[in-house]
């Protein structure tokens, strides 16, 4: 038997992306993203409200970075979101360390080791108020203590964590449990 929720909606996993943008200032931001992702093979795509010191920043400077929160990085993670950045200096509040981007006009922030850096493609207010913005990729940077021996990516070593929108939780993403174009095979 299957129970109905109506508009209540649960996608998962939901990554938790840290957007970081600079203001007319020059001074560094950041945001805490779930409803983002990449959207093509070198683009991402968020959605943020309206009134956001972060879509005011990349309306300006026309570019941002998107990085991953990790297992080590959650409160942090969580302190981008619940605080606002017209109110505050959440980089400075959080301790966090900033370098500027070599490829756009935003900040990396070191605490977090897999960073996107993007240059805006599009901005786009949705019917129900939303933003939704999309960057293409211009650079992607790793901390290389999230290397695997070929070199790529290892999401072991990243611990990347996601947001349970149904227990409003993080979770941390788990382990290895098949290989893509690989597993479907036996079906063949």
């Amino acid at each position: 038997m299957r129970k109905d929720f109506g508009t209540k909606t649960v996608v998962t996993p939901l990554p938790v992306l840290i957007i970081g943008t600079y203001d007319e200032n020059g001074k560094a931001d950041a945001m805490n993203v779930a409803w983002g992702g990449q959207c093509s093979e070198k683009c991402v795509a968020i959605n943020i409200g309206h009134v956001r010191k972060t879509r005011d920043n990349i309306t300006l400077k026309k570019a941002f970075t998107v990085s991953f929160a990790t297992v080590d990085t959650m409160v942090m993670s969580d302190y981008f979101g619940i605080a606002s950045g017209f109110k505050e200096n959440k980089i400075e509040k959080a301790g966090a360390h900033v370098l500027p981007s070599a490829h756009v006009d935003a900040p990396i922030i070191e605490e977090y080791p897999l960073t996107l850096e993007c240059r805006l493609l599009e901005m786009t207010e949705t019917e129900t108020g939303e933003i939704r913005i999309v960057g293409e990729v211009v650079n992607m940077s790793a901390d290389e203590k999230i290397l695997d021996a070929e070199g790529r990516i290892d999401l072991d070593k990243l611990q990347p964590i996601m947001f349970d929108s149904a227990a409003l939780t993080y979770r941390a993403i788990g382990h290895t449990v098949g290989s893509a174009f690989t597993a479907g095979k036996l079906l063949k």
